[in-house]
């Protein structure tokens, strides 16, 4: 390592911040222009207590999250583009586009997020299941079909077909490494677009888990990985700037989906998947209420919960909104530290 890394990633990390923060007045001028409002499932559609409690938000634009990842592709193609057509050395350190660390995460990013803007856009013009966009079931083809190429290139590209366990030892699993890699991309794409739910809650703990991997990826020597996840953490708090409550816009499909596949992928890049439930410890507990809240509703024909996924129980049983998201985010930053303290006790044991 030398100074420079660290120097790259934190400017790298300012510059996506106030890139992102002087791009949004132009996103939120299109956003109410073209009324990009999002619309709020109905009661009859099966969540009641959820659409009493945020009727009020409906109308409020959505695809905020094309703030985040915009920002992450022009700066990667930006700083790629001038190392390689400047004689200037700078811009050679601080491109961070390269084939073994961030050009699997990035194309993701961009071809989930995209699929995000239609069902995004079907969503704002009532268009779909229950005038809600895509159906999940479409949805989790489409990101299962994603996530199948980045397994691919993870086994056939990248050579890669292991899973540590921490303090014990890499395991080879072979061509079982696609199946698994592919499981942990489209669960936890879904576990963030289930956490989606209240201002500046999903955001926030993007935010804590990305920065966690980033410094994961810092102490492997994975410095473009680490600057990847840095320009997002910078992004992300941007959006976090006009995503906190009241909301001025939503992240959408466009943010959760594509931003959720990447978390997965950055996790197994650091071959530190197992510590992906501690990280992301509060994404387990949403998606893992929601699924128990469904069995429930299925097979006993009765509710654990008052409304699903948590974040929704808790409003309904009088939590201020403020309250959960910031009390979320405090766990979220503590499990954070504790999957980053495990990850540095395993390189030293």
């Amino acid at each position: 390592m030398d100074n420079f890394s660290v120097i790259k990633i934190l400017f790298l990390t300012a510059l996506a911040f106030i890139v992102a923060l002087l791009s949004t007045p132009l996103l939120t001028h299109f956003m109410y222009k073209y009324k990009w409002g999002k619309n709020i499932r109905p009661a009859e559609s099966g969540a009641p207590v959820m659409s009493q409690l945020h009727a009020h938000k409906a109308g409020t634009p959505t695809m905020g999250g094309i703030l985040i990842w915009v920002t992450t592709l022009v700066l990667a193609l930006a700083f790629y583009g001038l190392a390689m057509w400047t004689d200037w050395g700078i811009f050679d350190k601080l491109n961070f586009l390269t084939r073994s660390e961030t050009y699997l995460p990035l194309g993701a990013l961009v071809a989930a997020a995209l699929v995000g803007v239609v069902d995004d856009i079907l969503n704002i013009k009532g268009i779909g299941s229950k005038g809600g966009g895509l159906q999940m079931r479409y949805k989790l083809l489409i990101y299962t079909v994603i996530a199948l190429v980045g397994a691919f290139w993870f086994y056939f590209k990248l050579d890669w077909d292991v899973i540590r366990i921490p303090f014990i030892n890499n395991f080879e699993i072979g061509w079982w490494f696609i199946p698994v890699s592919v499981f942990i991309m489209v669960a936890t794409s879904n576990a963030v677009n289930i956490t989606d739910g209240l201002d500046g809650l999903a955001g926030g703990l993007l935010a804590s888990s990305f920065a966690a991997f980033g410094i994961i990826a810092f102490t492997q020597g994975n410095y473009d990985l680490s600057a990847f996840c840095g320009v997002i953490v910078g992004a992300l708090l941007a959006f976090l700037w006009f995503n906190i409550n009241p909301a001025r816009f939503y992240m959408g499909d466009t943010g959760s989906m594509g931003l959720g596949i990447t978390l997965g992928i950055v996790a197994m890049l650091t071959n530190s998947v197992l510590l992906l439930p501690i990280i992301g410890f509060l994404f387990v507990i949403e998606v893992s209420s929601s699924a128990i809240q469904l069995t429930s509703k299925r097979f006993f024909k009765r509710k654990v919960f008052i409304s699903a996924p948590i974040h929704h129980h808790l409003e309904a049983q009088g939590w201020p909104e403020c309250k959960i998201v910031m009390r979320f985010w405090l766990i979220a930053t503590v499990m954070a530290v504790i999957g980053v303290v495990i990850s540095l006790m395993d390189k030293i044991y």
